[in-house]
C-alpha cells in the first residue's frame, strides 16, 4: 500500500509535511472502513414500525419521508429538487405513498392548480419516532462543528457517494435502467 499522505517521522507543524498527529489519507480510509460498515449496520438496525413494516419502503422512500417529516407539506417540484431526482420520479413515490396511506395530497390553498404533499396525520407519529434518532444522532455529531466544519462533512460524504455511483456505472439517479 502507498505511503502517499501518511505522516512522516519527525515531521509536525512547520515542517513541509502533515502534523505527525494528523492521519494521513490512507489512515483516515482505513478508519472509515471500519466505521461505514458499523454505521449502516446501526442504520440496517433501526426497528420498522410495526405498522409500517409490511409496507417494503425502500432508502429512496426515507429521504423522502425525512424531508416531509423536518420541513413540513411542500410540493412534488420542491420534493425534487431537494432529493436532486425529476418531479416525475417523486410523483411516481408519492402516488405509491399514497396508496399504502402514509401520504396524502390536497390542493394548495393559495394557488388550486399546485398540490401540496404531506405525511398522513395516522403515520405521522410512527414515522417521527423512526426517523427522529438519527436526525437527533446527527445533530449531536454536526452541533458542535462551525458551518464550514459540517459543509465538509457533508459535501465530504456527498463525494464519497457519487464516486461510489461512478465505480458502479450509475448515474446521478441512481443505477441504470
Amino acid at each position: 500500500m502507498s505511503t502517499e499522505g501518511r505522516p512522516r517521522q519527525g515531521s509536525g507543524p512547520g515542517v513541509d509535511g502533515p502534523a505527525a498527529d494528523e492521519p494521513g489519507v490512507d489512515e483516515a480510509v482505513r478508519a472509515l472502513l471500519l466505521l461505514m460498515p458499523r454505521m449502516v449496520g446501526r442504520a440496517k438496525r433501526m426497528p420498522v414500525p410495526d405498522e409500517l413494516q409490511s409496507l417494503a419502503l425502500a432508502p429512496r422512500h426515507l429521504s423522502l419521508l425525512s424531508y416531509l417529516l423536518f420541513d413540513g407539506p411542500t410540493t412534488v417540484n420542491d420534493l425534487a429538487a431537494r432529493l436532486e431526482v425529476a418531479p416525475t420520479t417523486v410523483s411516481l413515490m408519492v402516488g405509491e405513498l399514497s396508496r399504502k396511506g402514509i401520504l396524502e395530497r390536497r390542493e394548495d390553498e393559495s394557488d388550486r392548480r399546485r398540490r401540496i404533499v404531506s405525511i398522513t396525520d395516522s403515520k405521522r407519529p410512527s414515522i417521527a419516532g423512526w426517523l427522529a434518532r438519527g436526525a437527533t444522532a446527527w445533530r449531536q455529531a454536526l452541533g458542535p462543528l462551525t458551518p464550514v466544519q459540517r459543509q465538509m462533512v457533508v459535501g465530504t460524504l456527498r463525494a464519497y457517494e457519487a464516486a461510489m455511483a461512478e465505480a458502479e456505472g450509475e448515474g446521478e439517479d441512481g443505477p441504470p435502467a
